[in-house]
C-alpha cells in the first residue's frame, strides 16, 4: 500500500463552539457544510487541500501531539496572533525551517511551520 496524500486529521476538543470558532475567526481556516448529522458534536475544517475535524470528545493527555499549519510567513503571523491576544512561542531554527507553538482554547497543541532557510527574528 502507498497513500496518495493526507484526507484529514481528527483532534479532540471540549468545546466545539468555542475551538471552531478560534479555528475560522484566528486561524482562517474554513468550515465545511457537508459534514454528517453524527451523534457526537463537532466541525469539518478546510486548511489548504486537508481537512481538519474537530470531534467533540475527552481531551487526550498531553504528550507532545500537534497539528502543524504551514505558513509562508512566520514572522507575520505571530505578530497578527499575538495583536488578537493569542499566546505563542518565539520562533525556533529547525532544520531548514522555523517553528513557533500555539494552544487552541482547548488545549491543543499546534505548530507553526515555515518551511526552508528563512532567518530567526522573531
Amino acid at each position: 500500500m502507498r497513500a496518495a496524500g493526507v484526507h484529514h486529521v481528527s483532534v479532540n476538543v471540549s468545546d466545539v463552539a468555542a475551538a471552531k470558532a478560534f479555528y475560522v475567526d484566528v486561524l482562517g481556516l474554513t468550515e465545511r457544510t457537508d459534514r454528517p448529522d453524527f451523534s457526537f458534536g463537532g466541525a469539518w475544517l478546510d486548511v489548504g487541500d486537508q481537512q481538519i475535524h474537530l470531534i467533540e470528545a475527552p481531551m487526550p493527555e498531553a504528550k507532545g501531539q500537534h497539528v502543524a499549519l504551514q505558513v509562508d510567513d512566520l514572522d507575520a503571523v505571530i505578530g497578527e496572533l499575538r495583536g488578537r491576544g493569542v499566546k505563542v512561542s518565539k520562533a525556533v531554527v529547525v532544520g531548514t525551517g522555523r517553528q513557533s507553538f500555539l494552544h487552541d482554547p482547548c488545549g491543543n497543541m499546534i505548530e507553526l511551520n515555515q518551511p526552508g532557510g528563512a532567518l530567526l527574528t522573531t
